[in-house]
């Protein structure tokens, strides 16, 4: 297959959970005709040697991403409401990952 027609296939991004993780991280994109054929794809590629147990395949145009500009008026309003962040609480190690 040419390269000019992998360039045709729509662009996926691709999440993997490593077996001991407890959230998916983007790992890469690739092209791929649809969503199955992103999956094996990203199965192949990105784990050749079984790091993963979970793998998500989203298409590139779905995603909306915020603009590195617009850091200050999205996030400085949740600076001055601490009880947003609660890093002041003791949790028990019985609680495990939180």
């Amino acid at each position: 297959m040419s390269t000019t027609a992998l360039k045709d296939w729509p662009l996926w991004e691709v999440f993997v959970r490593s077996k001991q993780g407890l959230e998916h991280k983007h790992c890469g994109s690739l092209h791929a005709s649809e969503a199955q054929h992103a999956l094996q794809m990203a199965r192949d590629v990105y784990t050749r040697r079984q790091e993963g147990v979970s793998i998500w395949v989203v298409p590139s145009k779905s995603i909306t991403a915020s603009a590195p500009d617009d850091k200050d008026s999205l996030f400085e309003p949740a600076a001055d409401k601490i009880y947003r962040h609660p890093t002041f609480y003791n949790i028990p190690e019985e609680v495990g990952h939180m």
